[in-house]
């Protein structure tokens, strides 16, 4: 992508005026979209997007531009404009560039460039079908598809120079359902680091019909009551409340600065022994996954809490420095414009040995939560609140009657110590997760779990 001599003399000139560090991030992606609406193609775009971001740290000082100019004379420009808000005295070292080989762990079958969208609308089409052909009550349906090519090339001056193919697709599905009088909806959205066979590969009766059964069962569906409530929350797409809550609070981009809840408390128990929290890059093809992070880092499989106990935090190589560790191939961004920080991959609770019958018939009132939706946490102190998407009244230990309008609120570091039961059905569900290095695909996941209580708000009162 650029000669090994360019991108000496860049990092060199980044030292010119005393910095510690430097490194250069190279990226070329091609995007692809397509959305399907009211039966037809409403949307094709594409494109390409090239540019390089050039970092330089002096201690715990961290300076980052970026640029699109790919001339040696430009990026040499770029490096010395950015080192010049650094003052260190002598130009600092580089040491000699050291090409490593990366062997990837994520087969791409077929690459979705090579594949007409002609094919790719295919697959949308028949996913528009199953969905529409569910009920006569679906109205509308929404799909969108995705694929992603991410060329990267990164290097520094410790001597690190690795390129790698980062490879995305996607296809997303929303079905709307009225009866005349009111609307509800349902989505799906599968998601994989792999190529198109991915998509084609796809059980669409699953999906598509997954998305309209729910719009469909929310119709009609009781209002939530209010309350605090034993909450069981189901496996794929329910993680998504410990991926915020708790999950934003275990990457360093928090625990450096002492702004999160869980700072300085490796050792410590901070929820039961049924509780291990686990975020692993390098699961084969899944969405957050990757073979080594934007740092040049090869992704690993971090343990964050064990047995109830704390034991480590996603790392970036800057925020290492802060806290006097070692990095855990946990820095992303999502393009060259953006800096990179710690975040999380595949973020998951692992299995524990209850069957989800166990625990719903262990459950005598409560609420069951199968598909959650959006909603908000304040990573400094875990608060959050999340509605659910599709939830149900657990009564006498079945599922009875569905609920809409169920708001989940609560705080991370609590319900953590809360839960009590943890199922053995690990799921993994595609999503999308922003913070100050951009907006990135991750995983969330967890089997079925249950919290001995939650406050839950809704429209129907106690």
């Amino acid at each position: 992508m650029l000669k090994q001599s360019i991108i000496e003399n860049v990092l060199e000139a980044a030292l010119s005026t005393g910095g510690d560090f430097s490194e250069i991030f190279v990226e070329d992606k091609y995007v692809n979209q397509l959305v399907l609406q009211s039966n037809k193609i409403e949307k094709s775009n594409s494109g390409r997007d090239f540019g390089i971001g050039i970092r330089i740290f002096l201690g715990l000082q961290s300076i980052y531009t970026y640029t699109t100019d790919f001339s040696e004379e430009g990026l040499i420009q770029a490096a010395k404009r950015a080192a010049h808000a650094i003052q260190g005295g002598s130009a600092g070292i580089i040491h000699p560039l050291q090409k490593e080989i990366i062997q990837p762990l994520h087969t791409i079958a077929l690459k979705p460039r090579s594949v007409e969208n002609l094919r790719k609308v295919s697959v949308m089409r028949q996913a528009n079908d199953i969905a529409r052909g569910y009920d006569p009550r679906i109205k509308q349906v929404g799909i969108r598809y995705i694929d992603e090519e991410q060329n990267v090339l990164i290097a520094n001056s410790e001597g690190k120079f690795v390129e790698d193919t980062r490879v995305y697709s996607r296809l997303s599905i929303q079905a709307t359902a009225s009866d005349g009088i009111e609307m509800q909806t349902g989505f799906y959205g599968p998601g994989a680091h792999a190529g198109f066979e991915f998509i084609e590969n796809l059980n669409l009766e699953h999906y598509a019909g997954e998305a309209a059964r729910i719009a469909v069962n929310m119709l009609g569906a009781e209002e939530c009551p209010s309350g605090k409530f034993p909450v069981i929350i189901d496996n794929e797409f329910g993680g998504v409340i410990f991926h915020e809550a708790c999950g934003h609070g275990l990457e360093a981009t928090s625990v450096a600065k002492n702004n999160s809840v869980f700072a300085n408390r490796i050792g410590e128990k901070v929820a039961p022994d049924i509780v291990s929290y686990i975020d692993d890059g390098t699961l084969p093809n899944e969405w957050g996954s990757l073979n080594i992070d934007d740092e040049g880092e090869k992704t690993q499989k971090n343990v964050l809490i064990e047995n109830g106990i704390l034991k480590g935090y996603l790392i970036d190589k800057f925020n290492a420095r802060r806290m006097n560790a070692k990095p855990t191939g946990s820095s992303r961004r999502q393009s060259y414009r953006y800096n990179p920080t710690s975040r999380m991959t595949n973020t998951f609770i692992a299995p524990g040995s209850s069957t989800p019958e166990e625990i719903i018939a262990s459950t005598e009132y409560g609420i069951y939560a199968k598909y959650m939706g959006g909603g908000q946490v304040n990573p400094a102190t875990g608060d959050y609140n999340f509605a659910v998407m599709e939830g149900y009244i657990v009564k006498n230990g079945e599922i009875a009657q569905p609920i809409r309008g169920a708001t989940l609120i609560g705080n991370g570091a609590k319900t953590l110590q809360l839960v009590d039961r943890v199922g053995n059905n690990l799921a993994h569900g595609a999503g999308m997760c922003g913070s100050i290095s951009g907006s990135l695909p991750v995983n969330v996941g967890q089997p079925m779990i249950r919290v001995s209580e939650i406050t839950v708000g809704g429209t129907k009162g106690e």
